[in-house]
């Protein structure tokens, strides 16, 4: 799963980023969500645009067109034109058979009708079996989550944890930070047990994929998708 795309190489939650990871051989895109004031879906991790952009203010206060003036180059020169991407520029460039993570980063999305949006939106793109919501506020992906009933579909959805020793259900899948799987050697045998997949949250992984291995997680989570395919030896 890569993580903001593959942010080594290019700047996080970009084009850029997105596009490369699909190159490195990548199996998942995993991205953040933010609303904007006029109630579009962006891909950007903070609250605000200041550490990713050369603007700021926060994101829920800019207009699209507002966010969309700034450079997401994150400081880097040879990606000044680099942008903020919405949600659909993403679903625009994945292969179609590509499963997208995105995690909900803000409260926004407990009002039904943001989360209807956001439903509607992963339907019209024909993505609702290739999408997963995340947040580590459960309640978030359960709003969704409930609209999404409403609609008549089902979206797996998954929460992440840094302090949750023992597996949550009620989800698909399963995000613990790493440590917590030292301090809780059959947590991925409880998720197991639970329907749960298994992917920790740990952004360098490559040192530590024996123990993923060993303990049977289902994906894994990296900053820099082409070196951890090779550890991989994929």
């Amino acid at each position: 799963m890569a993580h903001r795309g593959d942010l080594v190489h290019c700047p996080e939650n970009t084009p850029a980023s997105f596009r490369k990871a699909i190159d490195d051989g990548t199996d998942l895109i995993e991205t953040d969500v933010h609303v904007t004031a006029d109630g579009h879906f962006v891909c950007i991790h903070d609250e605000t645009v200041d550490r990713t952009t050369d603007g700021s203010g926060a994101v829920r206060d800019m207009s699209l067109e507002d966010v969309k003036g700034l450079s997401a180059s994150c400081g880097r020169r040879e990606f000044t034109d680099e942008r903020v991407p919405t949600l659909q520029e993403v679903f625009d460039l994945l292969p179609a058979d590509m499963v997208i993570a995105l995690e909900l980063k803000t409260d926004d999305f407990l009002d039904p009708e943001i989360a209807d949006r956001l439903v509607a939106e992963i339907e019209a793109a024909g993505r609702q079996e290739r999408t997963v919501i995340l947040s580590f506020e459960a309640n978030r992906v359960l709003a969704v989550r409930r609209q999404a009933l409403a609609a008549g579909m089902r979206i797996p959805a998954g929460t992440i944890s840094l302090t949750q020793v023992v597996p949550r259900g009620g989800v698909e899948l399963t995000g613990p930070a790493w440590p917590l799987l030292l301090l809780n050697p059959f947590y991925v045998w409880w998720a197991h047990r639970k329907g749960l997949r298994v992917c920790p949250l740990d952004p360098s992984p490559d040192g530590r994929l024996w123990l993923y291995r060993w303990l049977g997680c289902d994906a894994v989570l990296t900053d820099d998708p082409g070196a951890t395919l090779r550890c991989l030896g994929r």
